[in-house]
């Protein structure tokens, strides 16, 4: 059963164990650095919760993704524009520190994900004007930090197959779940450069649902109504517990390296006032305060969203309001003139949760123009809220919430 979906993606936030202390100065330093940037990523994502939030419906996104996408696009942003987007984004380094506290996140993301019990993979790609003079140092930044190479397109002439060849990419690096992020029109023959970031995740729960146990039940929604939806069902043992009239249930994939965050509220009506906690306080409080593991009857919606958003407006609400336009745009980092300027932030994600497991991919686009004991059950059976975290980092790779399966 496919359920649509309201969905962001959001751009980055890789995610490194704190489970070892550094042996030396440099690593305690670079440990700092990335403890500090997943922070300052984890503000921003629960900032731009909390606007995109007023849209009525399901709500999905992914603050690693748009993190990552305009963490690239600041390298280049100088003068006021570099100001604006520091504090919107909440990056709390210097540029060359900055880069480099993201390119140890998206490493040990990776690799992790290489060598894990699940599917982990982030990428990034430039995509530029062929011949257009991007300067050197800018596209050295962003394929040491980011793995983001140049490809060089012709917007001007053939902008139609540039469209074409990045959408064909992020297709591929999202194992086909993201398609056609960047719809007609969006580009054209003054469109220069364009930054990916594609991330994408499968894993399967540490203990699975049985599909036989999954029945047609009753989800109710906000205002009282029934709707009926496909319900799993299982008893095990989880990190749970209730706090402020809610109720918190940690399932883990294999491997207990990432896990899904539930949060119930007690009320059927009660989503809103949780969420403005939530982006108000952060999830670490509630998960300091879980203790082990008890036993815990389970019922989960089976669903699947997708969504995609134009951030561009958002964005400047938030307060990056410079690069947007030209004049007074600058991006002379990346061309050593200031003559370039956001015209796009696109987003796309998708989520499908099953009795195996969790699969879920997100892109984001950044278009760059030229002027011109008693039995514990909890039973998501009314809109909740969840999150995907890294369990070592508490980086938050996606976010949502569902008020209604079966849109």
């Amino acid at each position: 059963m496919k359920i649509r979906l309201k969905f962001f993606i959001v751009v980055s936030e890789a995610l490194v164990s704190l489970l070892f202390l550094p042996h030396t100065a440099i690593e305690a330093r670079e440990g700092a650095d990335v403890k500090a940037v997943v922070e300052g990523n984890t503000s921003f994502a629960l900032d731009l919760y909390g606007r995109l939030r007023k849209e009525e419906g399901n709500l999905f996104l992914s603050p690693y993704s748009i993190s990552t996408a305009l963490a690239m696009t600041y390298a280049g942003a100088r003068g006021e524009t570099e100001k604006q987007m520091a504090k919107v984004l909440r990056l709390p380094l210097e540029q060359k520190q900055l880069h480099l506290a993201f390119s140890e996140l998206q490493n040990k993301l990776n690799e992790d994900g290489k060598k894990g019990a699940y599917e982990l993979s982030v990428a990034n790609a430039l995509w530029g004007q062929k011949g257009y003079p991007f300067l050197k140092d800018f596209l050295a930044m962003i394929k040491n930090s980011y793995g983001g190479g140049l490809n060089e397109v012709d917007f001007i002439k053939a902008t139609e197959s540039a469209r074409t060849t990045i959408n064909t990419w992020i297709e591929k690096k999202t194992n086909n779940k993201i398609k056609e992020i960047i719809a007609p029109g969006v580009l054209n023959d003054l469109t220069r450069l364009v930054l990916t970031n594609a991330i994408y995740f499968k894993g399967k729960w540490a203990t699975q649902f049985e599909k036989k146990n999954t029945k047609e039940a009753p989800f109710i929604l906000a205002d009282g109504k029934k709707v009926n939806i496909p319900m799993m069902y299982q008893k095990s043992d989880f990190r749970y517990m209730e706090k402020e009239g809610c109720q918190i249930l940690e399932l883990p994939y294999k491997g207990d390296a990432l896990s899904m965050l539930l949060l119930l509220p007690g009320k059927t009506d009660g989503l809103p006032a949780l969420e403005s906690r939530l982006v108000r306080d952060g999830p670490g409080g509630w998960l300091a305060s879980m203790q082990g593991k008890r036993e815990v009857v389970v019922y989960l919606p089976k669903f699947t969203m997708t969504k995609e958003f134009m951030l561009a407006d958002v964005l400047r609400a938030m307060g990056m309001t410079d690069a947007f336009s030209l004049p007074p745009a600058d991006f002379s980092g990346m061309t050593g003139k200031k003559d370039l300027f956001i015209s796009a932030v696109i987003h796309k994600a998708f989520v499908d949760v099953n009795e195996e497991g969790t699969e879920a991919a997100a892109a984001t686009a950044v278009v760059m123009r030229a002027s011109s004991v008693q039995m514990t059950v909890f039973r998501a059976d009314h809109p909740f809220l969840f999150l995907i975290r890294d369990n070592r980092s508490g980086s938050i790779l996606f976010i949502g919430r569902v008020v209604n399966p079966t849109l």
